[in-house]
């Protein structure tokens, strides 16, 4: 019963396969491997985007800093929700790696942004000419922090303010394969024609071991890219072992079965939850997460079951009235079994 994070859930055996499979012989170093081409190409095919640049780095922080570095200046503001997991848990990164961009918070329920709290916040960026922060670019987090997913008229929505300012926008999908599912959405429907310029792909929570892909829509952004990969120590020179787990992941869908498990997996827990006297989810479930409220006293019954989960917020305490309610977060992963989720329901309920 372990729903701590899909962050520590295993690789795929069939990434492993691929790695042992890459450990042969001499291969090109720094991205020249033929597997990476194979991985460039299966990419642009996905997302229908033929011209897209695309290169692979292992952290989902490094997909997302040196994606905002290469279209935000130090002068300039990333607008993006509170909860997002650049403001939340990237260690200032993002200002790190852009030399200095300011991160503006935008408002919004269950970790969303709306066009209009977006517009807002903008609007009242840069109005003091040269003394003020100026206006830089907009990130989205699909899947949100909260495990909510945007829909593909919700992300063109914040699309178009962002042009309407002329502002690039970049979307944090480490957990972008759930977010795909969860719309039955098309790739390209949810980035570029829904008007995101540039992509971090996720892979590590979605079972890898170990890699990100960044998709720049436009290519003119490549060779900056590359510049700031390298001089930011996040290009691989065995490259081939980042690219043999993409390539893995994108052979006959993989990437979409293992989301397509995870979010169901948290669909079952979830109806499960929903079921039991004084329980409520604190956010829609909308993928692999489920964010739910429950009598403090039965958090003790399934952690003694041995349940492992994350309390959230993290400030809550466990000791106390055993009827109060007290919310968690129980994340699915794609080797979730069905007997976790037969398990916590059970201690839940016994």
């Amino acid at each position: 019963m372990f729903f701590s994070s899909d962050n520590t859930s295993p690789a795929h055996p069939k990434v492993i396969e691929a790695l042992a499979a890459a450990n042969s012989g001499y291969v090109p170093s720094y991205g020249a491997d033929p597997i990476m081409d194979e991985v460039r190409d299966r990419i642009r095919d996905i997302f229908e985007a033929p011209e897209a640049a695309v290169y692979l780095v292992a952290t989902g922080t490094a997909a997302n800093v040196l994606s905002l570095a290469c279209y935000c200046p130090p002068w300039a503001a990333i607008f993006c929700h509170r909860n997002a997991h650049i403001e939340e848990d990237e260690c200032a990164s993002p200002e790190f790696y852009t030399g200095g961009a300011k991160l503006v918070l935008v408002d919004g329920e269950h970790a969303k942004m709306t066009p209009e709290g977006l517009r807002e916040t903008i609007r009242f960026t840069g109005r003091g000419g040269v003394h003020n922060v100026q206006r830089g670019m907009v990130s989205i987090t699909d899947v949100t922090e909260n495990g909510t997913v945007y829909s593909v008229s919700e992300v063109a929505a914040l699309a178009a303010v962002a042009k309407d300012y002329d502002l690039p926008v970049h979307m944090d999908g480490a957990r972008f394969a759930n977010a795909l599912v969860s719309t039955n959405a098309s790739p390209a429907d949810l980035t570029w024609r829904a008007g995101v310029d540039v992509l971090s792909f996720g892979g590590t929570k979605n079972g890898l071991m170990g890699v990100e892909a960044v998709v720049l829509f436009d290519p003119k952004k490549a060779w900056e890219f590359e510049l700031r990969r390298k001089r930011g120590g996040h290009l691989f020179s065995k490259h081939r072992f980042l690219s043999a787990q993409m390539q893995a992941y994108l052979t006959d869908d993989l990437w979409l079965d293992m989301a397509r498990t995870a979010n169901a997996r948290a669909d079952r827990l979830a109806e499960g939850i929903l079921k039991v006297p004084g329980a409520s989810l604190v956010h829609p479930q909308d993928a692999n997460m489920v964010f739910a409220a429950f009598p403090r006293g039965l958090h003790h019954k399934v952690r003694a079951a041995g349940a492992a989960y994350h309390v959230w917020p993290g400030h809550q305490s466990l000791d106390g009235d055993p009827d109060q309610p007290v919310s968690g977060r129980l994340v699915c992963s794609w080797c979730t079994g069905e007997d976790e989720i037969d398990s916590f329901l059970g201690a839940l309920t016994a």
